[in-house]
């Protein structure tokens, strides 16, 4: 009887085994099934495609006004816009050297001409501001002004034209003229106003016009002539003043567009220029200190 009972225990616990080892693989393969069935949507998204952003080059006039013109963009078009400021002569620079640009935002005409006539910029068709689509010229989308800024607590708190000719002025800030279309208006004004003599050597050349304003904000100059757009910011109005320079003393300021030719993202720029062209956007650029085009 003890050896018949320890054979049947036996056979019991053989069976509870298989029955223990059954139900083991059962829920390892349920396991397994979860596992990959929770990783199946982690590996789609994670191999969904990233979009690159539109790629932008801009004057430095602009850094005061694109930011939110960007973000609008993005609400508007689901499109993401990088943009990277520096004077337009080094950005044209950038783009003949094969930059990976999208679109140029000059703040002056011949830049993007330049880029034109070299064969690696062209409009992509966008209608400009005269109602017609030419290949051959830089879609004009705003003009520029030069403006006479000083600091408030300077002795020039509310700066004129005689400013410029007071002797006591020992530092002029401005952008270079030979890389930014705004440092040659302020050489062209002084030379209308026959001061370029007597304050020639008293420039203070900038980079570009945003590191102007930034030299006449820190006191580095007496004065600064800018871009209107530099001066319309909050912060340098809450500090200083400013004074329209007269337009008949420098050419005009026509700031204009190109696509670049090799972009893959041409649809995408040609959408960003319909935008700032768009009559809302050119009533977002008066506000910010730009003549609208339109």
């Amino acid at each position: 009887m003890i050896g018949h009972f320890r054979n049947t225990d036996s056979v019991w616990d053989k069976f509870a085994r298989r029955s223990l080892l059954k139900a083991s693989s059962w829920l390892l393969f349920a396991s397994l099934a979860l596992v990959f069935a929770t990783c199946m949507p982690m590996a789609n998204a994670q191999a969904a495609p990233v979009q690159i952003p539109l790629r932008i080059a801009a004057a430095a006039d602009l850094q005061p006004v694109l930011p939110p013109i960007i973000e609008q963009f993005r609400q508007t078009t689901g499109i993401q816009a990088e943009v990277t400021y520096q004077a337009s002569a080094a950005l044209t620079a950038q783009i003949q050297n094969g930059a990976p640009f999208d679109l140029f935002l000059s703040a002056d005409l011949s830049y993007p001409k330049r880029l034109i006539d070299a064969g690696v910029a062209d409009t992509g068709g966008v209608v400009g501001a005269n109602g017609m689509s030419d290949s051959s010229t830089p879609v004009t989308y705003a003009r520029g002004t030069l403006v006479l800024w000083t600091r408030k607590d300077s002795h020039w708190p509310s700066p004129s034209l005689d400013t410029l000719r007071d002797p006591g002025l020992q530092r002029l800030a401005i952008a270079n003229p030979d890389r930014a279309p705004y440092g040659r208006a302020a050489m062209a004004a002084l030379n209308s106003l026959k001061l370029i003599d007597s304050l020639k050597p008293k420039l203070v050349t900038a980079e570009n016009i945003s590191q102007a304003a930034q030299f006449a904000e820190t006191g580095n100059a007496d004065a600064g002539l800018i871009s209107l757009t530099s001066a319309s910011t909050a912060h340098l109005q809450s500090i200083g003043s400013y004074f329209v320079m007269p337009a008949n003393l420098y050419p005009s300021i026509e700031q204009g567009a190109v696509i670049v030719t090799n972009s893959n993202q041409r649809q995408n720029a040609h959408k960003f220029l319909d935008f700032l062209l768009s009559p809302a956007i050119q009533q977002q650029l008066a506000k910010a200190g730009l003549t609208p085009v339109r």
